[in-house]
């Protein structure tokens, strides 16, 4: 499995605290079945700030323990991007970077709407060439309370990328039941752990995927897997038409 978004990276944003936590989320990684992570820390989102060339560099030095440690697992940078007015001039100047060296590139909301320039904004990416991966919209409110504005960015090009605790229960059976159906109609491009640490957080990747499996069918976890291979690879993730039909007795915030 490949897992496009977790805070693998030790002691820079609410992930990993240390080296040694890194490595024992290395090793819950494999023992899922995960053999490449791309390393996602938070970036510009009010509290931490990660340029590229840091991660970068963070990325390769990590990578050197775990084989030091003989942990079969690839690591790749990216970062977790908070959208904001000055996006476009980071992304400039290589402070932005996308997933891996690909023409993706994740992309964070605040947690209770969607910014008025977010249509603006992926505009601007996709006439770059840059395809925006939206991080965990099930868990923003504006999205969850009406997930045909995830229908329209979509529409515009961009993917979306749900969190594998939330289809897991983690964040409640409202976000659970929000997710699934979001897989249902199309709503979902990647599913990623967004792993945090090696208790409460870490990977649950598998579960996830185990879950689609037995509520949607095994071509759906085929789907996101491919899609996460395409990605690393750099190649185009086919994105079906997104529908939202809203569930009976459809209820949320």
């Amino acid at each position: 499995m490949i897992d496009i978004h977790s805070h693998l990276l030790p002691g820079i944003d609410d992930g990993a605290s240390d080296m040694d936590e890194t490595v024992r989320m290395a090793k819950m990684a494999v023992e899922e079945g995960i053999h490449t992570v791309i390393c996602t820390p938070h970036h510009a989102n009010g509290q931490f700030m990660n340029p590229g060339d840091g991660v970068i560099r963070l990325v390769n030095e990590v990578q050197i323990v775990l084989n030091e440690h003989d942990i079969p697992l690839t690591i790749y940078p990216g970062q977790e991007i908070r959208t904001n007015l000055e996006f476009m001039d980071s992304f400039s100047a290589k402070d932005i970077i996308p997933l891996y060296a690909s023409n993706y590139i994740l992309v964070e909301f605040p947690a209770r709407e969607i910014p008025k320039y977010t249509e603006e904004l992926f505009h601007e990416l996709r006439v770059l060439g840059m395809t925006p991966i939206i991080a965990h919209p099930e868990r923003n409110s504006e999205i969850a309370s009406d997930p045909s504005k995830l229908v329209r960015l979509i529409q515009l090009g961009a993917l979306a990328q749900v969190t594998s605790h939330s289809i897991n229960g983690m964040f409640g059976p409202k976000i659970q039941k929000l997710s699934i159906n979001m897989c249902k109609q199309q709503l979902v491009h990647f599913v990623s752990s967004d792993a945090h640490n090696s208790t409460r957080r870490a990977f649950g990747l598998r579960a996830a995927y185990s879950s689609i499996n037995s509520q949607i069918g095994k071509q759906q976890v085929a789907y996101y897997q491919m899609n996460a291979e395409k990605l690393v690879r750099n190649e185009i993730v086919e994105a079906a038409v997104p529908a939202w039909k809203q569930p009976k007795k459809w209820w949320f915030f």
